[in-house]
This record gives C-alpha cells, sequence and structure tokens, in this order.
C-alpha cells in the first residue's frame, strides 16, 4: 500500500486533527490507534472506513444505538499468558472479564443488527462470543474482587476454620476485657488494633499483673497495649490459617490462569476490535462536532466540494463565535489544475489548505464538512509545498528548498496525484522564476495531474487562460472596502490590488503613481483590467443575490395567494352546493306538506300514495343523472361540510359560553328581615307579591292570580309594609 508523505500530513495540519479526535476516545489503545492513523490511497479501503464512521455517526441519534465499547489495556496479562506457570492477579482478571464481556455483547448486537450496521458487523469477522471466559472468572472471583468461598473445597474448608477460630478469638477478647475491666487495669479506651491484633489498653503501672504479650504503648507511657494470653494461641492458629488461605488462593488463579491460556488469541482479537470500534467512535463524535457529513466516494479521480469548511479554522472560530466561510471547488478530468490569484489574505492558502486536509481526513475514514452532495476521488499521491520551508539544518534557502521538493513532484506526479502548491514560483527573480514555475506547471498538465496552486505572477494566470483543462480562480476582493470577503469565484483571474491595498494602509499617492512609472505600461493596465472586472464581479454578484431574493420572496408570497384563493374557492362551491341542497329539500317539504294537508282535508289513503310515489319518482329520476360513486361523492362532500359548520358552530358557542362565564360575579345578596304584607319579587322574576305567612326560612307569597310557597333567600324586597 502507498503512503502519503510525512511532509504532506504536516504542511495540512493532519496531526492536529488527529489530536483532537484521539481526545473523543474511551481507550488508551484507541487513542494510540488514532494518532497513528495515515490516510489509504485504495478506494476499496476508504470506502470501508468511512462507511464505519458514517454507521457509528448515525447510531449516536438513531433508536438502536451501539452498545458501550469500553476496556482497559491487558497486554501484560496476554504477555503472561505466553509464559508458562505464570499467575495473573485478580485486578487482571477483572479487566479480562470486562473485556470479554464487553466484545461479547458487542458481537452479539451487531450480529442482530447487521441490516443496520453492515460494515461493522463485517469489521468482527463473524467472529463468535466466548461465553467461556466471562463464567469461569466469575466462578472464581465475586463483584468485590476477591476469590469465592466456593472457588474450591479447600478454600471452602479453611475459611470455615478460620471464621470458627474468629469466634473463639473473640469470645476470649471479650473474657479478658470484662476480667481486667472490672479489676480497673484499663483505661477509659479498654481497647484498642494494633496491625490486625485487638488488644487491650492497659494503665502502665498495671502491665506485670495482666498476662499476655506487649505490642507497644502510647506515646506518654500512661498506657500498654498487651494482647490477653488467653487470645494468643487461638491468633496463632489464624495467622496460620491465613497462610493456608493465601497459598490456596495462589493455586486457584494459577489454575484460572492456565485456564485462560488457550483463548490468548480471543483476547488479542477482542482488544483489537474494539479499539477499532473505539477509533471509529472518536470520528463519528468528531464529527457531530463539525456538523460533518459523508460526500458520494467516485470511483473516478475528481474532487467537487460544495459548502466546504476548513475544520480547525471552523471549531476555532466556532469558540469564538467568529463565522467561518464555506467555499465550493471543483477539480474533475476537464478542469483539473486550478490557478488562484488575487491579493494577500483573501484566503487563498486556507482554501488549498481546506482541499488538502478534508483529501486527507476523507481518505482516513473521517466524515468531513461539506454538503452531501459533494463528490470526492481518491488519490494514491498527494503532494503540497505550502509555507516557507527554509531550512536553516541543510543550509537551504527558500527557494533551493522549493526546488528539491518540484524535483520531488517530477518523480511522483502522475494521473493518480494531487498537488497543492501556495505561492508558487517565489523565490528568485519574478521573471526567471516565473519562467520556470510555467514550465513546471505545463509538466504536471501533460502528466494529467490533479491540483491547485496560488500566484501572483501574471504568466501562469496567461497559461491557465490558454489550456483547455486549466482554470483561473480568484479570492473575491472588495473593490471599494479592500476587504476579502473569503468567497472562491472561478473562471477569471484575480487582480493582487497592490497599489490599491498601498493607498489604504497610508502610502502617498505620489509613491505609488512613481511606482506605477517603474513598471511597463501594459502589465499596469493588465492588472487594473483584472481588478475591474473583480470588481464588476462583486457588484454584479451582490445585484444577482439581491435579485435572487425578491424573486424567491415573489415566488412563496404568489404561492402563498394562490393557495388562498383555491381554498376560498372551493369553500364557496361547498357552501353554494349546501346552499342549492337547502333550497331543493325546503321545495320538498312544500310539496310533502300540500300532499298531507290535502289527505287531511279528503281522508283518502290512494291519493296519498300515488302522490308521494310521484313525487319520490321524480326525486329519484334527479339522481339517476349521477353515478353511484358521484353520488357518494357528494354525499361524503355534504356530511364533510356540515361537520366543518357543525364544529364552527360549536366553536362559537363556546366562546359565547367563555364569555358569560367571564361575567362579574353578582354582589352578595343582603340579608332582609321579612314582615307579612312586605312587597317581595324572586330575584330570578319579574312579578311582585305579598308576603301572607312567615315560617323559619320560608315564605307564603300571594302573586294574585296563585300563591307559592318560597325560600327566603331567593325573595327580594320591593317595598317595606308601612
Amino acid at each position: 500500500m502507498k503512503k502519503i508523505a510525512q511532509k504532506t500530513l504536516d504542511d495540512l495540519e493532519f496531526g492536529v486533527v488527529l489530536e483532537q479526535a484521539a481526545i473523543r476516545c474511551a481507550t488508551e489503545s484507541g487513542s494510540a490507534q488514532l494518532l497513528s492513523t495515515m490516510p489509504f490511497t485504495e478506494l476499496d479501503a476508504v470506502r470501508g472506513a468511512l462507511n464505519r464512521t458514517h454507521e457509528y455517526f448515525t447510531s449516536l441519534s438513531g433508536e438502536k444505538p451501539i452498545p458501550n465499547h469500553g476496556f482497559e489495556d491487558i497486554s501484560h496479562e496476554i504477555s503472561l499468558l505466553a509464559i508458562e506457570n505464570s499467575k495473573i492477579e485478580i485486578e487482571g482478571f477483572r479487566k479480562m472479564l470486562v473485556l470479554s464481556d464487553t466484545a461479547n455483547k458487542l458481537l452479539l448486537f451487531l450480529k442482530k443488527n447487521k441490516s443496520h450496521y453492515p460494515t461493522l458487523y463485517e469489521a468482527t469477522n463473524e467472529q463468535p462470543p466466548v461465553k467461556e471466559i466471562p463464567a469461569e472468572i466469575t466462578r472464581i472471583i465475586d463483584k468485590f474482587g476477591t476469590v469465592k468461598d466456593r472457588a474450591s473445597e479447600n478454600l471452602y474448608r479453611i475459611r470455615r476454620q478460620m471464621n470458627g477460630v474468629r469466634s473463639k478469638i473473640s469470645q476470649s477478647f471479650g473474657a479478658a476485657l470484662s476480667t481486667y475491666q472490672g479489676s480497673g487495669f484499663l483505661d477509659d479506651i479498654r481497647e484498642t488494633v494494633i496491625g490486625t491484633r485487638r488488644v487491650l489498653a492497659v494503665k502502665a503501672m498495671y502491665r506485670r499483673k495482666v498476662k499476655g504479650v506487649i505490642h507497644g504503648s502510647s506515646k506518654t507511657g500512661s498506657i500498654v497495649y498487651i494482647e490477653p494470653q488467653t487470645t494468643l494461641q487461638y491468633t496463632q492458629e489464624l495467622q496460620n490459617l491465613i497462610y493456608d488461605e493465601k497459598e490456596e488462593v495462589d493455586a486457584i488463579l494459577r489454575h484460572l490462569t492456565d485456564y485462560m491460556r488457550p483463548y490468548v488469541n480471543e483476547f488479542r482479537e477482542f482488544a483489537t476490535f474494539l479499539t477499532l470500534i473505539d477509533t471509529h467512535a472518536a470520528k463519528a463524535h468528531y464529527a457531530k462536532d463539525l456538523n460533518a457529513t459523508k460526500p458520494l466516494l467516485s470511483d473516478t479521480f475528481e474532487i467537487e466540494l460544495k459548502k466546504a469548511f476548513h475544520p480547525l479554522l471552523y471549531l476555532k472560530n466556532q469558540k469564538k463565535k467568529n463565522p467561518t466561510y464555506p467555499q465550493d471547488i471543483h477539480l474533475h478530468p476537464k478542469n483539473r489544475i486550478m490557478v488562484i490569484s488575487g491579493p494577500n489574505a483573501g484566503g487563498k492558502s486556507i482554501t488549498l489548505k481546506t482541499i488538502g486536509l478534508l483529501q486527507l481526513m476523507l481518505q482516513s475514514g473521517f466524515m468531513i464538512p461539506v454538503h452531501e452532495q459533494s463528490h470526492i476521488g481518491v488519490f494514491e499521491h498527494i503532494l503540497t509545498d505550502i509555507g516557507d520551508n527554509q531550512s536553516i539544518e541543510n543550509e537551504l534557502s527558500t527557494y533551493s528548498y522549493r526546488l528539491k521538493n518540484m524535483q520531488r513532484f517530477l518523480k511522483k506526479c502522475d494521473a493518480k496525484t494531487l498537488f497543492l502548491i501556495d505561492e508558487f514560483g517565489t523565490g528568485s527573480d519574478p521573471e526567471l522564476g516565473g519562467a520556470l514555475a510555467e514550465i513546471f506547471l505545463e509538466v504536471f498538465y501533460e502528466r494529467e495531474s490533479f491540483g491547485a496552486i496560488t500566484t501572483h505572477y501574471s504568466n501562469l494566470k496567461l497559461l491557465a487562460n490558454e489550456l483547455p483543462y486549466m482554470t483561473n480562480a480568484n479570492m473575491q476582493f472588495d473593490g471599494k472596502s479592500l476587504q476579502p470577503t473569503f468567497h472562491l469565484i472561478t473562471g477569471e483571474a484575480g487582480s493582487s490590488f497592490t497599489f490599491e491595498v498601498a493607498e489604504k494602509n497610508g502610502i502617498p499617492y505620489s509613491l505609488v503613481n512613481r511606482a506605477k512609472k517603474k513598471i511597463e505600461r501594459t502589465k499596469v493596465r493588465f492588472d487594473a483590467t483584472i481588478a475591474k472586472l473583480q470588481k464588476e464581479r462583486s457588484s454584479m454578484t451582490k445585484s444577482n443575490k439581491a435579485l435572487q431574493e425578491s424573486s424567491i420572496k415573489n415566488k412563496r408570497e404568489n404561492e402563498k395567494l394562490e393557495t388562498l384563493n383555491a381554498k376560498v374557492k372551493q369553500k364557496l362551491e361547498r357552501y353554494q352546493e349546501l346552499f342549492d341542497q337547502e333550497q331543493r329539500m325546503i321545495v320538498l317539504g312544500n310539496k310533502v306538506n300540500e300532499v298531507a294537508e290535502r289527505f287531511f282535508i279528503t281522508n283518502k289513503k290512494r291519493p296519498l300514495i300515488a302522490d308521494l310515489l310521484r313525487i319520490v319518482e321524480t326525486e329519484n329520476a334527479k339522481r339517476k343523472r349521477k353515478s353511484v360513486t358521484e353520488h357518494k361523492k357528494e354525499q361524503q362532500e355534504k356530511k364533510k361540510l356540515k361537520e366543518e359548520i357543525t364544529e364552527k358552530v360549536a366553536v362559537v358557542r363556546e366562546e359565547k359560553k367563555k364569555k358569560e362565564t367571564e361575567k362579574p360575579k353578582e354582589k352578595p345578596r343582603q340579608k332582609v328581615d321579612f314582615k307579612i304584607g312586605d312587597k317581595v319579587r324572586m330575584y330570578d322574576g319579574k312579578s311582585v307579591g305579598t308576603i301572607a305567612i312567615l315560617e323559619k326560612n320560608k315564605a307564603i307569597v300571594n302573586f294574585g292570580v296563585f300563591t307559592t310557597q318560597v325560600n327566603i333567600e331567593a325573595l327580594e324586597l320591593v317595598l317595606r309594609e308601612k
């Protein structure tokens, strides 16, 4: 496999991209592998890596997210498995358990969802899960990182004995504590622990009266720490059992290591697989931060970038909340080489680096910040000459270094090469260096190489204008403000705006005018013509943009009006149909009413039936003029219209009801001490009556025509009885 030169990677700052992506790795091995990434030069390899990254990217926001793939490095444990009679410690087995468990889950997930993640599943090489590894480790070691009692019969027996001895130590120590406490030999703290031994805190004056072994004293010497004689024999027995336990655990771990030894290749494959997943996960997260997409890979050699951003500049400006300007760049067999010209600080070098860095990222399996309809091919060679490459160590000048670089270009340039050269031909006499640069460019053109160069040389601009598969381009510059717009324009050369920029920066006009007289008049006119064309192009671009925006706005308004007009027309037609239907029903109802009146007068059924049948036949004759389908459709439309009207009426009623509920609340009614003979009326009525009888909270009121019993709270006083 051919490799991209390290100089190209350095010139385009590819290492910075790798560092930024590696931070997003979950494992050390993934980070190390990503930092050592080299671009592929074969189309199939690029397609596979890009598809894996894209599949992981889609899982970040999909319904079936990829499970956790994190694990700890087990290279030390794998090396121990290669050594006979070696032993892996419990911590090592814990890491091996995490690795195997994680890999097993991920393998099963990708197998189950291979239709969603086909290239990631392909990366598993159909490796089956190994359930024996986690099963055996969990049989021996518990989740707290200790060997289980039932790991062996011998260990179970030893630990049972240890528990019995610990119980005896506790009992004997408790008895001694109680005895010496009663004798007043112990300090207030009574007891403590030194090392692993439980001891009594004995006052120094009574140390000879307490039988046991002294293990130390306090700093002041007032307390002596003594282990009681009665617990010593049990403590010694416990120490022997602890040693036996350690030996048994050691034997169990060695046996477990021997069990894992045949699976050394599986552990390596698990680690390799999870590391691969980790690198693509980091690339996917990096793509999310870049707002990147997966472009279309082309089988031919071409670069068609739409709305392309320089990744590093994009992230930098994003942090500072500054705008980043996208570029549209097109290189294809009919337009292989682009000669970019224009003033300094206009974005020419950034455009070159954008082309190169996006190409390197794509060929390394990264998604890139471009429009998803971009087309990109895969190149075998990517050659760059960007920046000041003066070599102090080799005592080479800038121009000498560039000539050595051109020698390297001449050796490797072919139809599968992409070359990027900044400030082509500079560093020597403008006429001589320009002539040599022109010859180099002709050679690259004859070899059908693809590339982009930046230059201020007029002869290179003229060459690009003469050769059919080479084109001029310029970074658009505002002629009035003399500020760059960072927009690449293809099809025309750019002016350097040398004298205009000089005037803007305060150089006296007299000096600028003298400088103009120093050079050939034709060159000044040529540069001035280019500058004029650029100004006109800039003005036309602004006008065209304004016209397009206005056209789009007018088009949208017209579409809205047409849609509204169609809706209004449709509603009018439907209302007219409904009105006609209602009128017809009124006429029909009148006819039926006339028949009913005749029957009422004559009371004859036969004429009644005949008249009704005639009316029905007349109506059915009208209906037969329409097909059954049309009739059904008409009925459905009428039903729908009625439903709409019903809904609107319901809305109106609801609003009316809401307004009524929002009316101000009635003032609380005042309590009145009614008397017989008072003129009253009910709050919700208008008639005035006279109270005839009062009984507790009720009154019998005489309203003249009728008498009724009413609750006093429902009455309103009209006139008090004198």
